[in-house]
Order: C-alpha cells, then structure tokens, then sequence
C-alpha cells in the first residue's frame, strides 16, 4: 500500500477503496468518479482500472446514474433543456437522453407552471416587466421558449379567472 505524500503513517486508500465511497454517498458517472480520482491524486490508469471494476460489480452504472438525475433533476422543477445539458456533462450520448427525457414522461409544462406559481404565488404578473422576469426565471430553469411562453399565458389565464 502507498505512503500518503504528506508522509502521514496512514496508508492511502486504493483508487478502488475511494471510487466505492464516493458510490455509497450516492450515484456517480464514469466521468465524474475519474475525474475526482484523478484530482485526489491517482493515477489516470489506476482511476479506469478501479471504474472499470466498479462498473463490472454493477456498482457503477451510467445508465442508473442518468435515470437517477433525470428524476431528480425534473422533481426539483428543472426543464428538460438544463437537465439535458448536465447529462452531456456526464458524456451520456444524445440519443440516451432522448430517451430517457421521452420516458420520464413529464408535463413539462405543468411543471413550468408549478415552478412559477411556487417562485411568485397565485398571482399573475402586473406589468410586462414582471411577465418578462418571470419568463426569464422559467428560461434559466432550462424550460424551452414554447413552455415558457404557454406557462406564462396560462398563469396569466389563471389570473383573469380569478378576477371574474
């Protein structure tokens, strides 16, 4: 076992040891697990050798990872577009992610109305401003243009209703 390079008396875990705790806190990509193998000070052969393993004991799998942050990622309120652009992060290829946002199965536009209603209440915008800053609050959610723009109508909608 390897010295630790402060000279401590504790030997330094394995890059396999280190990969299994990041695992057991919670899911990671291949990427990501190397990368912060990499950056505790492991060598590039050591890091894929112990992914490689963790990846053969299911320990690691990429496909659970990116079904795991998609239902995440969507029950925190983000749209489909931001969700898509962390799970490129993660090298996960783009026709996974089209199939993995296709059955998740979400109203992405019941979930931009959620998100508006519990980011500014019940009401609807005053002004065009706010409908703008409301509209740019969805937009850096990674809601697209057209959800955005059929959310915003809607809470206005809603709005009108309430008033008669």
């Amino acid at each position: 076992m390897k010295r630790r390079p402060d000279n401590s008396d504790k030997p330094r875990r394995t890059a396999y040891d280190k990969a299994l705790g990041l695992l057991a806190r919670r899911e990671h990509s291949r990427r990501e697990l190397k990368t912060k193998l990499r950056q505790s000070g492991y060598e590039g052969d050591e890091a894929t050798a112990a992914v490689d393993r963790l990846g053969e004991q299911q320990y690691q799998d990429d496909d659970r990872f990116a079904e795991i942050l998609v239902r995440s990622r969507a029950s925190q309120g983000y749209g489909p577009q931001r969700i898509r652009a962390e799970l490129k992060t993660h090298a996960v290829p783009d026709a996974r992610i089209r199939e993995l946002l296709d059955a998740a199965d979400i109203d992405w536009d019941a979930s931009a109305v959620n998100q508006l209603r519990r980011r500014y209440g019940g009401k609807g915008p005053m002004d065009r401003a706010e409908g703008a800053r409301r509209a740019q609050f969805l937009l850096r959610r990674g809601f697209a243009t057209a959800t955005v723009r059929r959310a915003t109508h809607a809470e206005v909608d809603d709005a009108a209703d309430e008033i008669d």
